[in-house]
């Protein structure tokens, strides 16, 4: 008995490896393939705001995002992220009016500024979305962060393309990648079992 016992703790310790190895291949596999198609818009997922003044990983997704949109990508630019505890702001505030002092039209620029998490924001930007007519999307984020934008945004119901910063903090060493990657699993781990997304 103790034998058998012993066998199925090592077949799930085993599968549980597997499973983190590929799901961890696919956020690699994903975070480095760049898909700028032509959609409807750019959405850009949000991150943390000091006052107004966008952080260093909110730069660098924004200042690809404005790159797409100078290219023709999208008409729309969607900022993503709502307001922390004590924040004087909204991380989407933040992120329009970085985007407008780099030359991307208000009227271009369309607001999601209440979520808190990855998954509210894609809730949120469905919505506007749906409510404009609109139904393809490239978004933009960290390399990691990738797989699971994409995998939130088609379950809701969203025609999505990744097309993610290389330039990001977050993933600028190996550390911070792994770092990262260990965030993912996790959160993609919650996503798969629970339906809720940090």
């Amino acid at each position: 008995m103790i034998r058998n016992l012993a066998r199925v703790v090592l077949a799930a310790i085993v599968s549980a490896l597997l499973v983190a190895a590929w799901t961890t291949y696919r956020i690699w596999d994903v975070g480095n393939h760049d898909d700028p198609s032509a959609a409807d818009a750019i959405v850009v997922l949000g991150a943390a705001q000091y006052n107004g003044r966008p952080s260093t990983i909110l730069k660098a997704r924004l200042e690809h995002a404005i790159d797409l949109y100078h290219d023709g990508v999208a008409r729309y630019v969607i900022v993503t992220g709502g307001k922390a505890d004590g924040d004087l702001t909204t991380e989407a505030a933040s992120a329009r009016a970085f985007a407008i002092a780099r030359g991307v039209p208000a009227t271009a620029i369309l607001t999601e500024d209440r979520g808190r998490t990855t998954l509210e924001s894609l809730r949120g930007t469905a919505l506007i979305l749906h409510d404009r007519g609109l139904q393809t999307a490239v978004f933009v984020s960290d390399r990691t962060h990738m797989l699971r934008v994409l995998r939130i945004a088609e379950d809701e119901g969203i025609t999505a393309f990744g097309s993610p910063t290389a330039t990001s903090p977050s993933d600028s060493t190996v550390d911070d990648r792994f770092r990262s990657t260990v965030h993912e699993l996790g959160a993609l781990s919650l996503y798969f079992v629970t339906g809720e997304s940090p």
